[in-house]
């Protein structure tokens, strides 16, 4: 699933290729149906080896993002399903997307987000991506203040759980090694672009709450927010050493999300959803985590 959990040394490699992937698939780049490119294409494309982008492949597969058939490719068969009932379809595009929102949101002169989420892997490929953005002179935001929520590193979680107890302290192990790793990478994507001159002012705050996730919340600039269940599934999942368990998981990429959209109305269901998402978030933040 990402750096250190595949057996060949290539962790990475692994997850450099499988964030940009599942990026695509979740920002509209691979919609339903379509075909990823050629193995060896995407190899050459990533300057990794073909093994490297065959086990991102597997973990896809695994994930229900893809299906491969011999002689036919690897075909799309989920992308990240989002509900706008109260956004503006000609203000943000053919469809809406977190990475389409993601980018809208840094391209504001002051950026401000709030997010609850199981771990930060999600959010630390989409902010690597306008780091990117950042760099090649297409954004100049002159603030950014991140919140994140994450559950606390000593509570006992449901998921992600192996159905063998023997596994227990080695998913929840693995799962605090995903966290800090994806958490130290958003942290120093953010503070080099503050280092490097580019970003005036960058402030990021990371708490832990006593909170299992069952949900993924983004606020983006106090104006939007975007909501969603995680959908508890079983799957097999990939060891550091190599073996592979059956587990209880939740895909933080392929979570359905809600949009809604704060206007003029405050009594809208778009502001009333703003209203309380925020507030909801700023409780916690303030009484519960640490």
């Amino acid at each position: 699933m990402t750096e250190g959990w595949v057996g060949d040394g290539g962790g990475r490699e692994f997850e450099r290729v499988l964030d940009a992937l599942r990026t695509r698939l979740t920002d509209g780049t691979y919609e339903v149906g379509n075909r990823l490119p050629p193995q060896r294409e995407l190899a050459e494309h990533f300057s990794v080896s073909r093994d490297t982008v065959q086990r991102v492949l597997k973990a896809l597969a695994g994930e229900g993002w893809i299906e491969s058939r011999q002689g036919s490719g690897t075909r799309v068969i989920k992308t990240q399903r989002i509900q706008s009932p109260t956004a503006d379809a000609a203000r943000v595009g053919r469809a809406v997307t977190l990475g389409r929102l993601i980018n809208q949101a840094f391209e504001q002169r002051e950026v401000t987000l709030d997010v609850y989420t199981l771990t930060s892997e999600s959010l630390n490929a989409h902010v690597k991506l306008q780091a990117e953005r950042i760099r090649a002179r297409e954004i100049a935001p002159q603030r950014i203040a991140l919140r994140m929520l994450l559950p606390s590193e000593t509570l006992e979680l449901p998921y992600p759980r192996a159905k063998d107890p023997a596994y227990s302290e080695v998913m929840r192990q693995r799962l605090l090694d995903i966290t800090r790793l994806h958490t130290a990478s958003l942290r120093g994507a953010l503070r080099e672009l503050r280092t490097e001159g580019l970003v005036p002012t960058v402030d990021i705050e990371v708490r832990h709450a006593p909170l299992t996730p069952t949900f993924k919340l983004y606020l983006f600039n106090g104006a939007e927010v975007l909501h969603g269940p995680y959908e508890v599934l079983e799957r097999r999942i990939e060891l550091e050493n190599g073996e592979e368990i059956e587990a209880l998981d939740v895909l933080g990429f392929g979570a359905t999300l809600t949009h809604y959209v704060k206007d003029d109305d405050a009594n809208s269901q778009g502001s009333v959803s703003v209203a309380s998402m925020q507030s909801w978030f700023d409780s916690v933040w303030n009484l519960l985590a640490e």
